[in-house]
């Protein structure tokens, strides 16, 4: 696990283009999604490990705010797992979910925990080593599942979620037990 004095940011992908026929997981962000992550770029220290879930719209927001820095690509901080419907009550859904309503067919939380946990002791690992600040990006429901499992997200962990941005800045402190958004 992370060790309570490491520092951490998570970043929420810019606004990837959205098309009902693709899913989530496949998206792309288009110009004005790689402009929006390139803004990110001197936000974070310049001595930063950078890893990502390895959908398109997280590694691409990581790979424009970076500035060609490498980027690890990571499965395990991907989205959560869920069917591909498109639905115009999809964030109705989403906020239950962050809320602790695991819909049908939708990833149980706890593997959600289970598989950010995993992952994000892996790349602590790394970033301690080279005495680095661990970049993470990563997406809304995912990261909001796996905050509100380690510290009080406020005023709740729905409306954290609701609150994200494309693209978000969340600067963790795991001791302090402190999640907050970063004003752009």
């Amino acid at each position: 696990m992370l060790d309570a004095t490491a520092r951490l940011v998570l970043v929420r992908h810019a606004m990837p283009a959205v098309l009902p026929d693709v899913p989530a997981e496949h998206c792309e962000l288009d110009e004005q999604g790689r402009a929006a992550s390139r803004a990110l770029a001197g936000a974070v220290p310049e001595s930063s490990y950078y890893v990502s879930s390895d959908e398109p719209k997280a590694l691409q927001t990581l790979q424009e705010m970076s500035g060609g820095r490498q980027v690890v690509a990571e499965p395990d901080f991907r989205e959560v797992r869920r069917p591909h419907r498109w639905s115009d009550d999809y964030r109705d859904q989403a906020r239950a979910y962050v809320a602790g309503i695991c819909h049908d067919g939708w990833e149980p939380h706890a593997q959600v925990v289970a598989r950010f946990d995993a992952a994000l002791s892996r790349h602590a690992r790394t970033a301690a080593a080279r005495q680095q600040t661990l970049v993470i990006g990563t997406h809304g429901l995912a990261p909001t599942v796996w905050l509100a499992s380690r510290l009080p997200l406020q005023p709740t962990p729905g409306a954290f979620w609701a609150s994200l941005e494309f693209p978000d800045l969340i600067d963790v402190d795991l001791a302090a037990k402190r999640a907050e958004r970063r004003r752009l």
